[in-house]
C-alpha cells in the first residue's frame, strides 16, 4: 500500500470512530448496526473489517475518543479561566445546562454511555474505555477542585462527588426532557454544587 492509500485509510478510520462517537452517545451501542456507522461516515459497511476487526473493537475505541474530547474541553476551561474557583464555575455552567442536555452526540460521554457501560462485559472495549476515561476526568476534575490547603485525597474526593452530581443531574434532565422538571433538576444541582445560586434559561 502506497504512502497515499494509507493516509486515506488512515483518514476513513478516523472519519468512521469520529461518525460512531457521535451516534453512541446519541443512540448507544445496541441500537447501532455496522451498516449504520459505515453510512454516517459516508462509507459502505464492506469496508469495516479493513479498519476493525469487530463493532465492539469501533466502539471502545469511539467511546476512549469521546473521553478525549471531554478531557480536551476540562483543560481549555481550565487554562483560560483566571483561577480554579472561576473553573469550576465555567464548567458547572456549561455540563448543567439546556443546551449540553439537547445534545447528548457532542456531549458527556460519562452520561451517555453510562448505562451501555454499565451492561457490557467486564473485560470488553467499552468498559475498559470508559473505566479509563472516568478515571482521566476525575483527575483532571482533582485540578479544578485542589488547592494549596487541600492534600490530593481531598482534591480527588470532591472531584468524584462533582462528577457524580453532574452526570446524575444530567441523566435525570435527559429523561425527563420536555418537562418542567427537567430544567429544575439541572438548576437544582448546579445551585447544590456551585454553592449559590445562578439563575438562567430553562
Amino acid at each position: 500500500m502506497g504512502r497515499a492509500s494509507r493516509a486515506d485509510a488512515a483518514k476513513h478510520r478516523e472519519e468512521v470512530v469520529a461518525a460512531t462517537s457521535r451516534l453512541l452517545r446519541e443512540r448507544g451501542s445496541a441500537r447501532m448496526s455496522v451498516q449504520d456507522l459505515m453510512a454516517a461516515a459516508g462509507f459502505t459497511h464492506g469496508g469495516f473489517y479493513k479498519h476493525f476487526r469487530s463493532k465492539e473493537e469501533l466502539v471502545g475505541v469511539a467511546a476512549a475518543t469521546a473521553f478525549d474530547e471531554l478531557l480536551t474541553m476540562l483543560t481549555r476551561i481550565l487554562d483560560e479561566s483566571p483561577d480554579r474557583p472561576q473553573a469550576r464555575a465555567e464548567l458547572l455552567r456549561r455540563y448543567l445546562s439546556p443546551e449540553h442536555r439537547d445534545s447528548p452526540g457532542i456531549g458527556c460521554p460519562a452520561t451517555a454511555l453510562a448505562g451501555d457501560a454499565a451492561r457490557a462485559p467486564a473485560g470488553s472495549p467499552l468498559r475498559k474505555s470508559y473505566v479509563a476515561g472516568v478515571e482521566g476526568v476525575v483527575e483532571r476534575l482533582a485540578e479544578y477542585d485542589g488547592a494549596p490547603e487541600q492534600g490530593d485525597a481531598e482534591a480527588r474526593r470532591r472531584a468524584i462527588v462533582d462528577l457524580a452530581a453532574m452526570v446524575g443531574a444530567l441523566t435525570l434532565a435527559r429523561a425527563t426532557e420536555q418537562s418542567a422538571l427537567s430544567g429544575e433538576i439541572l438548576q437544582v444541582v448546579h445551585d447544590a454544587v456551585a454553592g449559590q445560586p445562578e439563575p438562567r434559561a430553562r
